[in-house]
């Protein structure tokens, strides 16, 4: 019903999820900052930037939960926001992309040898091809109804799946810069190590969280009358038939 609260529960697990996405930006940032150096675009501390990236863009600004959150507001413009939210993630990922390969090239490093490039290269490039077949499918009204209503299974599915190869990349990477940097004292539980394996710790409890929230059906947005009547019309439009569901 329109104006209904949120159900029970579902403000608290939301809530959860941005603090630990708030902590672990701040994790990223000190480990970035205390350990590393900072971060900046020239020199050589512009690698840094790929890692703060890679978490901001491909993680924590993935507006899974925008439909969770925006439930009152019209579909429309949470789709609007949706899009939106996902082409400044894609815009982000690909400053820490460019950073990654400006560094390497400037100290002499190959790029995509390792499994973390594979899968980290795999990711975006999915990513933006997800984010323009759902702009395509879902925002611009091209596709007939019972076209978007086939595809939306498999972009629901892949939005999760996609953010869940974002996280296990990020792990790696984690891994691979603490061989590449401390391999010598890493098993010393050094102060470094233990700050990199608590963000790992707290990218995993951000992703169970999301993924909670996104798999449980009595948590998601409830379509507001309007937007019933609006979707009989686009079928009646796109497909033929009569709102009885007669063919003309």
């Amino acid at each position: 019903m329109d104006g209904a609260p949120p159900p029970a529960g579902l403000s608290a697990y939301v809530a959860v999820s941005q603090l630990l996405g708030l902590t672990l930006l701040a994790t990223t940032g000190a480990w970035l900052g205390r350990y590393r150096g900072g971060v900046a675009w020239h020199g050589h501390l512009q690698f840094n930037v790929h890692p703060l990236c890679m978490v901001l863009g491909m993680v924590f600004l993935q507006a899974l939960l925008v439909y969770r959150v925006f439930r009152q507001e019209a579909k429309r413009s949470t789709k609007a926001l949706h899009a939106l939210l996902h082409g400044l993630a894609l815009l982000i990922a690909l400053v820490g992309i460019v950073a990654v390969f400006e560094s390497h090239r400037s100290k002499g490093i190959p790029n995509m040898y390792s499994l973390h490039s594979w899968c980290g290269m795999a990711a975006f490039v999915l990513y933006l091809l997800q984010w323009l077949l759902g702009c395509g499918f879902f925002l611009l009204p091209r596709a007939s109804f019972s076209l978007r209503s086939r595809y939306k299974p498999q972009h629901v599915f892949f939005g999760i799946a996609l953010f869940a190869l974002s996280i296990t990349t990020c792990l790696l990477g984690i891994t691979e810069m603490l061989l590449f940097n401390i391999s010598d004292s890493y098993s010393r539980f050094v102060p470094e190590g233990v700050l990199a394996n608590t963000l790992g710790v707290l990218l995993v409890a951000f992703g169970l969280v999301v993924g909670y929230v996104l798999t449980r059906d009595d948590w998601k947005r409830p379509p507001l009358a309007e937007e019933l009547a609006l979707s009989m019309d686009f079928k009646t439009l796109t497909e033929g038939e009569s709102p009885g569901g007669s063919s003309q």
